[in-house]
């Protein structure tokens, strides 16, 4: 996810460091996802952050929670719980 060297420029930058200040220094830098990519400045506006990082761990922590849907790899998928019969969340059977 933190390529291009933006994992470096996170770590690179003095902290503390608002959510405001974050999005004006790395607001361009992208995010690889499963399906595309999002610049920092976008997963910030998405979640609406307001907060003030105290690490680069925080900033990471934040980024990896808050980028949308298109980081996760097959939708609704789980191998721990299966779905009840008859709901409406179950996926189409599929045969190998």
């Amino acid at each position: 996810m933190f390529r291009n060297g933006t994992d470096e420029r996170i770590e690179n930058q003095t902290y503390p460091l608002t959510a405001d200040e974050l999005a004006a220094e790395l607001g361009d830098a992208e995010l690889d996802l499963t399906h595309g990519s999002e610049t920092v400045a976008e997963v910030l506006d998405g979640i609406r952050c307001e907060e003030t990082f105290q690490r680069p761990e925080d900033v990471r922590f934040t980024l990896v929670g808050g980028v949308s849907e298109d980081a996760v790899g097959r939708k609704g998928y789980s191998d721990r719980d299966p779905t009840p019969p008859g709901s409406p969340e179950a996926p189409e059977t599929v045969s190998f």
